[in-house]
């Protein structure tokens, strides 16, 4: 029974993987040339302006922040548009009716939402090369606090196909939660800029203690607890697990 759970989490997983590579240009190019234009911009034009941040140069400072960027849109697009056209499709149905379980399909779709994260976080990361030198403080917290992060937006991506009726709804989390939180995230300002009211504030955003974990990967500075960023990602990833988990078992939004 396990090997067929097992050849059923490789064909999702394949899936997933074939079709985003397929269409690379459309899911792998865009976010390294958009990531490249805020090198240009922030880094290379306003950065020599700004001098330092947080005792580091301005582009070695936003660059860690710019990679989880690109990993967190592109894992919670790849589910959410994944899922939903599996819905749309009516091609999730046989995944319901067929004897695999619920935790399987989650991880599949997981999966693939992971690798393509992944992968462009690795493109980015590449053309950040040519802007600044790279270091690596650590790389146990760099892979482990990647890969949380991934896995919890492609749990974000997944509820959100779940709960989507339409292509529209696709778009809105994104468009009016993701983005404001991203850029509210610390990714281009040091939390210490801010008046202590908007930095109690800013603690409420999930993300900042993503950027702040990663940061502390490549350059061994935080702001934050390591202890606790690595507990709010758990604590994300479990609650959304949990959910996802009881909406699909339940076949919720799904069953047409």
């Amino acid at each position: 029974m396990l090997r067929l759970y097992w050849i059923a989490l490789q064909s999702i997983w394949i899936k997933e993987i074939i079709r985003f590579s397929r269409i690379w240009v459309q899911t792998l190019l865009p976010p390294v040339i958009t990531m490249s234009l805020y090198f240009v911009i922030f880094g290379s034009l306003m950065g020599s302006r700004i001098g330092n941040m947080g005792g580091v140069d301005y582009m070695q400072f936003i660059v860690p922040g710019l990679i989880m960027m690109a990993v967190i849109t592109n894992a919670y697009a790849n589910v959410a548009s994944s899922f939903f056209n599996a819905k749309y499709q009516r091609n999730i149905e046989e995944l319901l009716v067929a004897p695999v379980p619920t935790y399987i399909v989650i991880i599949g779709y997981i999966g693939g939402g992971v690798a393509r994260g992944v992968i462009t976080g690795v493109l980015v990361t590449g053309v950040s090369s040519f802007f600044v030198p790279l270091q690596i403080y650590s790389w146990s917290i760099l892979v482990l606090v990647l890969l949380l992060t991934a896995i919890l937006f492609s749990l974000g991506g997944l509820l959100n196909a779940v709960f989507a009726k339409t292509f529209d709804d696709i778009s809105l989390v994104p468009t009016f939660v993701l983005t404001p939180l991203t850029y509210l995230g610390g990714v281009f300002y040091s939390l210490s800029l801010l008046p202590p009211f908007w930095q109690d504030l800013s603690k409420l955003n999930p993300i900042v203690y993503m950027v702040s974990g990663f940061r502390y990967g490549f350059l061994g500075m935080t702001e934050l607890s390591l202890q606790l960023t690595l507990t709010v990602l758990i604590t994300f990833i479990s609650v959304f697990y949990t959910l996802a988990w009881y909406l699909i078992n339940r076949g919720q939004g799904l069953r047409s």
